[in-house]
């Protein structure tokens, strides 16, 4: 049951990231284009490319204790730029009139599935055996496991394109580009 609760999370953040990270962000607020929101698009850049690195070297791999070392310590960092986003992001959204209710707690949601979703995936991965903690290397034979492994691993490709959409963003060069685009699309 774990395993599917931990898939649920993973899907469930997933979709309100993409909203949030990708409609929101990149498309709505553009909040790449404004000089006080560039820090903040900042620290959703290096958080964007350190969900697919938690993915990756958490969740996937079997029988690599250096890559759950790995994995963690994306997450620990994970934690830092989150906490350096929510410090900013209210100097940030002024030119919007501050960041919305609605948006407040969307960002609630999203980290709360985020972070769920990896503390039940570590529980599952940690484990008691007299008194010492075990890490479990091999998880393949837990229920629902395959389906959390085909979630992950399908989530890797889209993490890495908003990740190189955030950066397309940051860059002088190419945000112009990506303005001239959104001029001929806009639509919300």
């Amino acid at each position: 049951m774990a395993f599917l609760i931990s898939t649920l999370l993973l899907t469930s953040f997933a979709i309100l990231a993409l909203i949030d990270g990708f409609y929101l962000h990149l498309i709505k607020y553009q909040l790449f284009n404004h000089a006080e929101s560039q820090f903040e698009h900042l620290t959703h850049t290096v958080r964007a490319f350190l969900f697919p690195l938690i993915v990756y070297f958490l969740f996937l791999p079997q029988n690599c204790l250096p890559c759950f070392y790995i994995g963690l310590s994306f997450v620990l960092l994970d934690i830092l730029v989150l906490g350096i986003d929510a410090w900013v992001e209210k100097d940030s959204r002024t030119f919007m009139g501050g960041l919305p209710r609605w948006e407040y707690i969307l960002h609630l949601f999203v980290n709360g599935f985020h972070f769920a979703s990896i503390a039940v995936f570590l529980a599952i991965k940690m484990t008691f055996v007299d008194n010492d903690l075990v890490i479990v290397q091999d998880l393949s034979g837990e229920n629902n496991f395959a389906l959390f492994q085909f979630v992950a691993k399908n989530l890797i490709p889209g993490a890495v394109i908003l990740a190189m959409l955030h950066i397309l963003t940051i860059l002088p060069a190419t945000r112009a580009y990506w303005n001239h685009f959104m001029v001929k699309w806009k639509c919300c």
